[in-house]
């Protein structure tokens, strides 16, 4: 498979688009990245995350619960909440997709693709920074967790470690590099069937009039 990137931008400038989350706000940070890529339009992720909270007690649930996780269906919901209320020409919507055609949605221009993970007790799988092989994700519970799909490169490692798959994450503040997987592991976290919003779920922000940056 060839070497591909969002909007065929470098990994350096890529990594810019990374905002550090406090709390369990990864999908917020993520949509924030992918609407200031597609649009310009920059979104502050911590005021948008008091909003999120604040909203909720008043019937408007974009979030399990204040300060709780943001499901793939969710996401969806939040974004197209921003674009009636900020007038942000974008739409969002669900699919399950294969890798193949992941891989290939960063050759579009005028879409980007938040894709949620998952995993059981003691089973995280490793997620890497830049080309070092020290592994960022340690937890120990069962959890999730949102990236904006940034770039593939089957010459990436980390260390000695194959790691194709690329992410703007949401684990450091303008970055200077990525965020990276192994292919089996991405996949196999991916794919967990987890009823409605499980299994490859990839939440497709497009832009409503092209690509207009």
């Amino acid at each position: 498979m060839k070497k591909t990137s969002l909007r065929a931008m470098p990994e350096t400038k890529l990594a810019k688009f990374q905002t550090m989350q406090m709390g369990n706000d990864c999908a917020i940070h993520s949509i924030v990245a992918a609407i200031e890529l597609l649009t310009d339009f920059r979104l502050n992720p911590f005021e948008l995350i008091d909003e999120v909270n604040r909203v909720w007690w008043r019937g408007r649930f974009f979030r399990l619960a204040p300060n709780s996780g943001i499901t793939p269906p969710l996401q969806i919901r939040l974004i197209n909440y921003l674009a009636r209320t900020r007038s942000i020409p974008i739409q969002a919507k669900l699919f399950h997709l294969d890798p193949e055609i992941l891989r290939v949605t960063a050759e579009a221009e005028n879409i980007a693709s938040l894709v949620t993970i998952y995993w059981w007790f003691n089973h995280a799988p490793a997620i890497y920074y830049s080309k070092q092989s020290k592994n960022y994700n340690v937890v120990k519970g069962a959890s999730g967790h949102t990236m904006l799909f940034a770039a593939y490169d089957p010459d990436h490692y980390n260390g000695e470690i194959h790691t194709p798959w690329g992410f703007i994450n949401s684990w450091v503040t303008e970055g200077t590099a990525l965020f990276w997987m192994e292919d089996k592991e991405f996949r196999k976290s991916w794919s967990i069937p987890i009823p409605r919003w499980g299994n490859n779920a990839t939440v497709i922000i497009s832009h409503k009039d092209g690509y207009q940056k």
